[in-house]
C-alpha cells in the first residue's frame, strides 16, 4: 500500500477551543514545546502531507492565534468559529470556509504537538485506498481508561465510538481507542455535517457523530491504529504540556544520538526541534540548545550551557555559558562562565574566557578576552589580546558608541575605554588606564600619574582601627629591625658578637 498522500486533500486544524484548564494568559495552542508552539508542530505535522489546502478553526483569543497562524505559514485559509458549539460545528465552519470541494479531508487538533507528518501521510493514504466514508486514526493502549473506545464488527469494519461514561463492562475492556483524529471522503462530509444533532448533555455538535450517520447509511467506517499511540495524544493542562515536553525532547535526543552526535547525559540535555547538529557534536550534561542553534561537526558543548539561536563553528568549545544570537566561529573557546548576548560575535580561534560579557561585538580571528571583562558595541582586531578586567564604557547616557581594537593590540589589565574611540593595529596601553582618545598604532596609552605615598595615613585618619593598630605594629617592627641593623653596621661591636659596646 503506498504511503504518499491523497492527490485531492484537504487538511482542517481545529484551534478554536478556550483551553481552560491551561491557566493561561496564552491561548493553549500557543504554549511552547521543544521550541514550537504546539500548534507550530502540528502545522509542520500537515505540511509533510503536501495538502492542497489547509484550513485552521480559530475562536477564542483569535487576535494570538490567527497571527501566529499566518507567520507559520501564510497559505492557510482560517475560518473563524464565533461560538464554540463543538467539533462538528467548527468543520462545518471550516468547509463553509473553503467552499465546495472534492477528495480527502483530514480533521486534526493543535493541540498534540508530538503528531508527526509520515504518520498523517500513512493515514490518508490508506483512508484513501480503502475508499472508506470515515476513518478514525485509533491506537492500541495498556490502560483505556477514559477514552473513547472503537467498536468493530466481525469484518473488522468500525461500528461506533463509544465514550467510557457510556460503555457496557465489554466494551471498557477494548484496548483500541479514538484519537479524534478523522478522515472523510470529502462528499460524504459535505452531506453529514448538516445533519449532525446537538441534542445531547452540553449541547455541542460532535464530529464523531458522523460515524453513525455514515454506519446508518451502509458506508464503510474503519479504523487506523497507529503504532506510536502517544503522537496523538493532546494536551490540556501544564503538567500534561510537560509530559508531552519530556517525550519529544527525548525523542530529540534520541534521533540525534542515532545520527552520530554523542549526549553524556541525556537525562539533563534539552535539544529544540529546529536545532540542527552536525556529525560528531559532543553535548555534556545540563546543556540546552534552543531555537535555531546550529552546531558544527567536532564542536563540545556543555556542561551547564544554554545557547539559544546560536551558530557554533566545527571544533569550537563552549563551557559553561548562556548565549543568545551569537556566533561562535571555527575552532573558538568560549567560557567557563561566559554570557554573550545578541550581535556577538567570535572568530575563528578567538577566545572569549571566564566572566566575561559580550554585546554587539565583533572579535576577531585568533583574537582574546580572557577575563573579567564587559565588551560592548566594539570590533577586536585579529590577533588582539584584552587584558583582565577591561570595560568597554559604551554607553554615554543618551547613545551608544563604539570602540575598536586594531589588529595585534595588547591592552593590559583594568583598562576602561571610553567610547567612542580606537586603537590603532600594533597598539598598546598601561595597566589601569582610561582611554579617552584615539591611540595611533603602535603606541603606548598610559593615563595614570607617578604612585605616591602617604605616610602614616592610616593612623591619622583611621585611628582606634585594626587596620591602624596593625600599622602601627608595622612600622614598629620595621623600626626596631633597622635599630638592629644599625648596631650590626657598628665598628666597635666587640669579638664576641654580642651587640655591645664597650664603655
Amino acid at each position: 500500500m503506498s504511503s504518499g498522500p491523497p492527490h485531492d486533500l484537504t487538511v482542517i486544524v481545529l484551534a478554536a477551543g478556550g483551553g481552560t484548564r491551561m491557566r493561561s494568559k496564552t491561548m493553549k495552542v500557543l504554549h511552547p514545546i521543544c521550541g514550537r508552539s504546539m500548534i507550530g508542530h502540528v502545522l509542520n505535522a500537515v505540511r509533510a502531507m503536501e495538502p492542497q489546502r489547509v484550513v485552521a478553526v480559530v475562536g477564542n483569543q483569535r487576535e494570538q492565534v490567527a497571527p501566529h497562524i499566518l507567520e507559520l505559514a501564510p497559505e492557510v485559509a482560517l475560518a473563524v468559529q464565533e461560538t464554540q458549539s463543538g467539533t462538528g460545528h467548527a468543520v462545518r465552519v471550516a468547509m463553509e470556509t473553503v467552499g465546495s470541494i472534492t477528495g480527502t479531508v483530514v480533521v486534526a487538533y493543535g493541540d498534540t504537538p508530538l503528531l508527526r507528518g509520515e504518520s498523517l501521510r500513512a493515514f490518508a493514504a490508506e483512508h484513501e485506498a480503502a475508499q472508506r466514508a470515515v476513518s478514525i486514526l485509533s491506537g492500541v493502549v495498556d490502560e483505556p481508561f477514559g477514552y473513547g473506545r472503537v467498536v468493530r464488527n466481525d469484518e473488522g469494519d468500525v461500528e461506533a465510538i463509544v465514550e467510557e461514561k457510556d460503555a457496557s463492562d465489554d466494551q471498557r475492556t477494548i484496548r483500541e481507542i479514538n484519537s479524534g483524529i478523522l478522515a472523510f471522503d470529502a462528499a460524504f462530509l459535505i452531506e453529514a455535517l448538516p445533519r449532525l444533532s446537538n441534542d445531547n448533555a452540553n449541547g455541542e455538535y460532535y464530529l464523531t457523530d458522523t460515524v453513525q450517520l455514515a454506519r446508518d447509511a451502509g458506508l464503510t467506517v474503519g479504523a487506523f491504529a497507529i503504532d506510536d499511540v502517544v503522537q496523538t495524544e493532546g494536551v490540556n493542562d501544564r503538567v500534561q504540556l510537560a509530559a508531552l515536553g519530556r517525550e519529544l525532547n527525548a525523542r530529540i535526543v534520541t534521533g540525534w544520538m542515532r545520527s552520530g552526535i554523542t549526549v553524556m547525559d541525556p537525562a539533563t540535555t534539552w535539544i529544540d526541534a529546529d536545532v540542527v547538529l552536525a556529525q560528531d557534536v559532543t553535548i555534556l550534561p545540563g546543556t540546552q540548545l534552543l531555537g535555531a542553534t546550529v552546531v558544527g561537526e567536532d564542536a563540545v558543548i556543555g556542561p551547564d550551557s544554554t545557547l539559544k539561536d546560536c551558530e557554533v563553528g566545527a571544533g569550537a568549545r563552549v563551557v559553561r555559558t548562556h548565549a543568545e544570537l551569537a556566533v561562535i566561529g571555527d575552532e573558538a573557546n568560549v567560557g567557563p562562565f561566559s554570557y554573550l548576548r545578541p550581535g556577538t560575535k567570535l572568530g575563528r580561534g578567538g577566545k572569549i574566557g571566564g566572566f566575561v560579557e559580550t554585546k554587539n561585538a565583533v572579535i576577531g580571528e585568533g583574537a582574546k578576552v580572557p577575563h573579567l571583562s564587559y565588551v560592548g558595541d566594539a570590533e577586536i582586531g585579529e590577533g588582539a589580546n584584552i587584558g583582565a578586567g577591561t570595560i568597554f564604557a559604551n554607553y554615554d547616557g543618551v547613545a551608544k558608541h563604539r570602540t575598536t581594537i586594531g589588529r595585534h593590540a595588547r591592552t593590559a589589565s583594568n583598562n576602561t575605554f571610553v567610547a567612542p574611540v580606537e586603537i590603532g593595529d600594533g597598539a598598546a596601553t598601561g595597566a589601569g588606564t582610561v582611554v579617552r582618545r584615539d591611540v595611533p598604532a603602535g603606541a603606548l596609552a598610559v593615563s595614570s600619574g607617578p604612585q605616591r605615598n602617604l605616610e602614616g595615613w592610616a593612623e591619622s585618619k583611621r585611628a582606634g582601627t585594626a587596620q591602624a593598630q596593625a600599622a602601627a605594629a608595622a612600622r614598629a617592627g620595621a623600626t626596631s629591625a633597622e635599630s638592629h641593623a644599625s648596631q650590626d653596621d657598628d665598628p666597635e661591636v666587640g669579638p664576641s658578637g654580642s651587640g655591645g659596646t664597650e664603655s
